[in-house]
């Protein structure tokens, strides 16, 4: 296997017979063959947009499929092997509804018409035909990494359209707009402006698409609100929730309704506390654990069922809680129970048959629930604050953690940065310093907690409605980024920033491998992208700059 897509590819990439991940060479080329045939989809959907036509089936199974995708979701090869063959149906649909609707279906990309056969050995030998070095000889690895920069940024914006997608919320100029990207990558473009411009429009696509997030968060379970979240457990029976998936959240916590299980969340779904569509359940206990790197850790101590909802899993049999844990949605593993339908009984069930906790923890919570809707409300408070010199720097600090050396950058500039300053934090990334005390100004918590990974629009809003008060550009404000990456979904939140126009991002611990030091140097220079170095030499340079 060959594989680039995140931070835990090994240097020079995973080529080898099992990722840092856990995904074997076999899934990571099933994974490559349903890309390629999802990319053909979108060359019909594509031109049937330009006539007009439409297929919901079609646009709801495409966000689907590429979410599968990402690092550390599904390493279930029998579930890829199935999903290759709705792929090849759904294209099927996707030309006929083309064709039907009148659209030239001549010069088709090679996607259109590849047929990778649906046997072992078939689908084995189609997989040189779907890698992503493919062409590497032919045209050179700053071609081909922009076009994983394309990739990964369509796998980023799949996961958050289908993440409101399944409550309910869709937008057919959206799935147009991404068929007509995902169309354009398989024609295997070499142009570096084109490539450029498409990376953007990606950046565009994805702010929409966390706009009609937050519409769905929102408009299901109400804006997130300050909320004291207790981070220690309670005495009884339990149930983890891990993820990013919060419509999973509110079903499992209506079935677990009158069971006596108390639910926590984990991970990026920590921010789900503040909402009050969803605190309103008496047995939402509170969060459990960290970061999603911790998970092994923090599921082998906890003494009940978990369901992981979406990325990011690990390897659940290296501890012991494989014959405790369930996956939903797009996640998989070999050998785990897959739940669907929404049904989370046997889950609830097997938390019932576990110990829980003997007693209560001593207390101990975390105030989170700072979104754009909180902050914004008390515009005019912070507005004054900047005005009169109480608050002199803002801070985006977060993005997706891991464990790989370095990270504690993130936590050292959060610490360093300085009294008179806020820190706005998102993401796992928030991990790292969310539990220390950096005190307050004038009662308003120096740290405030926006949200999820996708929550960057709510960061993006609020830096917004901050400029257009103080009548400056964003640029122009004392708002410094230090943004952790580690895979797709945090690829496509930079286009978005990119995209935005928004400068001097510092972007660490590591850089994408897929991108070369050419195309690095491009962001860099267009963008004024920084690598993240030293905490105190950046803190330095960050408030120079304001």
């Amino acid at each position: 296997m060959y594989c680039v897509q995140c931070e835990q590819s090994n240097k020079g990439g995973c080529a080898a017979k099992m990722g840092s991940c856990g995904k074997t060479a076999q899934t990571a080329d099933l994974q490559d063959v349903l890309l390629r045939v999802m990319q053909g989809v979108s060359v019909y959907a594509d031109r049937a947009a330009a006539k007009g036509a439409r297929d919901e089936v079609v646009d709801a199974f495409t966000p689907h499929a590429w979410f599968t995708t990402l690092t550390n979701v599904n390493f279930d090869e029998a579930r890829f092997v199935s999903l290759i063959r709705r792929a090849i149906a759904m294209r099927e649909r996707a030309r006929l509804l083309a064709e039907t609707a009148g659209a030239d279906l001549s010069a088709l990309a090679e996607p259109a018409n590849w047929h990778p056969g649906m046997t072992p050995s078939e689908l084995s030998a189609a997989a040189p035909f779907a890698a992503i070095q493919r062409f590497m000889d032919r045209d050179g690895p700053s071609i081909v990494g922009l076009r994983n920069l394309i990739l990964y940024g369509l796998k980023g914006t799949a996961a958050y359209g289908e993440h409101a997608r399944v409550l309910g919320f869709e937008d057919r100029a959206i799935s147009a707009e991404f068929h007509r990207i995902a169309a354009f990558l398989a024609t295997d473009p070499t142009d570096v402006d084109a490539l450029l411009s498409h990376a953007l429009a990606i950046g565009a696509l994805n702010f929409q698409v966390m706009e009609l997030l937050d519409a769905a968060n929102t408009g299901r379970f109400g804006h997130p609100e300050p909320t004291a979240v207790r981070m220690t457990p309670r005495a009884g029976k339990c149930l983890l929730v891990s993820g990013h998936d919060m419509g999973d959240l509110e079903a499992i916590l209506q079935q677990a309704e009158g069971t006596g299980v108390l639910v926590y969340t984990h991970g990026e779904l920590l921010p789900a506390n503040a909402y009050p569509g969803l605190k309103r359940y008496p047995h939402l206990a509170g969060n459990y654990g960290g970061a999603w790197q911790d998970q092994q850790k923090d599921f082998d101590a906890f003494p009940g069922a978990i369901v992981m909802t979406s990325n990011c899993l690990i390897n659940p049999n290296l501890k012991g809680y494989a014959d405790r844990i369930f996956t939903t949605g797009p996640v998989g593993w070999n050998g785990l129970p897959h739940l669907t339908e929404h049904d989370f009984t046997p889950a609830i069930g097997c938390a019932l048959a576990q110990p829980g906790f003997a007693e209560d923890a001593p207390e101990r919570t975390l105030t989170i629930g700072f979104a754009r809707n909180t902050v914004m409300g008390v515009a005019d408070t912070l507005l004054g604050m900047i005005n009169k010199g109480e608050v002199k720097n803002l801070f985006l600090i977060g993005g997706c953690d891991g464990a790989r050396p370095g990270r504690n950058y993130f936590h050292d500039l959060a610490m360093a940065t300085p009294k008179d300053s806020l820190v706005l934090t998102l993401g796992c990334g928030k991990f790292r310093f969310n539990r220390e005390e950096l005190g307050d100004i004038n009662g308003i918590p120096r740290v405030l907690d926006i949200g999820q990974c996708n929550d960057a629009y709510s960061a993006i809003r609020i830096a917004g409605a901050v400029a257009e008060a103080l009548n400056v550009g964003v640029n122009d404000l004392p708002l410094h980024y230090a943004i952790s990456w580690f895979e797709q979904k945090a690829t496509a939140v930079l286009l978005t920033m990119l995209h935005l126009g928004l400068r001097r991002i510092h972007l660490g611990p590591t850089l994408p491998q897929f991108l070369t030091p050419e195309v690095l140097n491009i962001l860099i220079d267009k963008f004024d992208i920084r690598p993240t170095g030293n905490a105190d030499a950046d803190l330095e340079r960050m408030l120079q700059a304001a």
